[in-house]
């Protein structure tokens, strides 16, 4: 198995799926993306700054009201009209495009999503117990993103830098449980737990981590902030 990957963390002039977008910054790195040919969706406190010709709208989620108990954004923003905008999240880190095609599915850990064409479309579902090891938390949220008809861009932050590994069929990885930003639908991913002894009766606590097994693509950023969470 191949050792993961660095991604680019500079992308100038990029055009896919009929949009133009560039990201640029080494510790803090901005998205501008030209909406004019399709608009886009994201979390509405990540504007940076926008083009006098656009405005701001709501897309619509189902669930909401399962979403504000969940104490996640109970909704989302998007472009209307035409122009440039431009993201940034508040925190070190890296840019990621994926760039999907019709079929194309994506599962991406929670506080992660940054934007993305408004053709592709937007789900959860909650994970119990997956991450009991972080603040007491009781469990993990994942979105998923598709692309049900043609192709379009999603962009993730991850804190830190972010790496890429594809898994073959039946390869596996561990990864620490804050450590994983993205995987393809057909990844499979499950907690392990070990216990870890100083001697032969005393015990030192618990390790776990996120077992994936192939095949797909696996997003792991170097970095994990802990945010806030009434769950």
């Amino acid at each position: 198995m191949d050792a993961p990957r660095l991604l680019e963390t500079k992308v100038r002039d990029e055009s896919y799926a009929g949009v133009t977008y560039h990201i640029e910054g080494e510790l803090v790195p901005v998205l501008h993306v030209d909406v004019t040919t399709m608009p886009v969706f994201f979390e509405h406190h990540i504007l940076l700054w926008k083009d006098t010709t656009l405005d701001i709208g709501v897309k619509p989620l189902q669930g909401m009201v399962k979403r504000m108990l969940a104490g996640m954004p109970i909704f989302i923003t998007k472009t209307i009209g035409s122009g440039r905008i431009s993201f940034s999240r508040d925190g070190p880190g890296q840019i990621v495009p994926i760039h999907m095609k019709a079929g194309d599915a994506l599962d991406v850990r929670e506080h992660q999503f940054l934007a993305a064409t408004d053709n592709l479309d937007y789900g959860y579902t909650r994970v119990r117990g997956i991450s009991n090891i972080l603040a007491g938390q009781t469990g993990l949220f994942i979105d998923h993103f598709s692309c049900p008809s043609q192709d379009g861009i999603l962009w993730l932050h991850g804190y830190g830098n972010v790496f890429e590994l594809t898994l073959k069929e039946g390869e596996q990885i561990d990864i620490e449980g804050g450590g994983w930003i993205y995987k393809d639908k057909s990844v499979q991913m499950k907690t392990i737990y070990q216990n870890i002894r100083t001697s032969f009766l005393a015990g030192a606590g618990r390790m776990f981590w996120n077992r994936f097994t192939g095949p797909g693509r696996i997003g792991i950023q170097s970095m994990y902030l802990h945010l806030p969470t009434t769950r």
